[in-house]
């Protein structure tokens, strides 16, 4: 399905460390070795999703939904198809659970299980997102971040992070954040290895609150020097500038699914 032509622009001000990129370098490596193999093992899996998927409710098996990267940048994220055919756009809202009855049967277990982020791996491979990270954002979302929410466009954009880990849906959009803001601020190579390894947990036992995390994420962005440390540019959607006017995502705090 084609993208949605969207005029984004964000501009990080913030020079990287040598020491950093060397870490991000060696970030990029583990992705790709890790997405690899993981691709390669799960080819199977994948397989007898599509075609589950297209003996249910036919084609097409995978959907595209248009969201934002590192610093800004757009990329199409791939998943599989979890609702029915007739309602994509309904789907991309990201606004419906594994119970909402548009959900297939297919999709409520491919939720469920994080089955149908599996295409994401591609994304990976591409360069688009990494395997941890902040969960990528809707362009609608990010032209409402405030400065210190858009600290985690900062970051490429993971199949699971810190949030996920540590509550993920059990949390408003507004607390995820802070806990992205929080990974942001404390990456390193073993984080991120800490919360694949916790990912493997939340698929067989499902989401669980991480008070802890939550309370330290909490404090971390209350120091007024989180949220100062980054700058950035007018976001443009469709050519239109949208102020950054402090206003938050617009999703009446309700826990929603990304």
């Amino acid at each position: 399905m084609p993208a949605r032509a969207v005029n984004y622009r964000l501009r990080m001000q913030r020079e990287e460390p040598a020491d950093d990129r060397s870490a991000r370098l060696v970030k990029r490596v583990m992705d790709v070795s890790l997405a690899g193999v993981a691709l390669v093992g799960a080819l199977p899996v994948m397989a007898v999703t599509a075609a589950l998927i297209a003996l249910e409710d036919g084609r097409p098996v995978l959907f595209v939904q248009r969201r934002v990267g590192r610093e800004g940048r757009l990329f199409d994220m791939l998943k599989f198809r979890t609702m029915r055919e007739n309602t994509l756009t309904i789907q991309q809202t990201g606004q419906v659970r594994e119970d909402h009855p548009l959900v297939t049967r297919v999709g409520s277990i491919l939720r469920r299980t994080k089955i149908d982020e599996l295409p994401q791996l591609l994304n990976v491979l591409r360069g688009e997102m990494s395997l941890v990270g902040p969960r990528p954002t809707y362009p609608e979302h990010a032209a409402t971040f405030t400065p210190f929410q858009r600290r985690r466009l900062e970051v490429p954009p993971g199949c699971t992070g810190w949030a996920q880990v540590n509550g993920g849906t059990l949390y408003t959009w507004d607390e995820r954040i802070q806990m992205d803001v929080w990974y942001v601020d404390h990456w390193s190579l073993a984080l991120d290895l800490r919360i694949l390894l916790r990912t493997l947990g939340v698929i067989l036992r499902g989401e669980r609150a991480g008070t802890a995390a939550m309370d330290e994420a909490r404090a971390h962005a209350a120091r007024p020097s989180t949220a100062a440390s980054a700058t950035g540019s007018a976001v443009h959607l469709n050519g239109t500038p949208v102020p950054l006017n402090g206003t938050s995502v617009p999703l009446n705090g309700t826990p929603v699914r990304g």
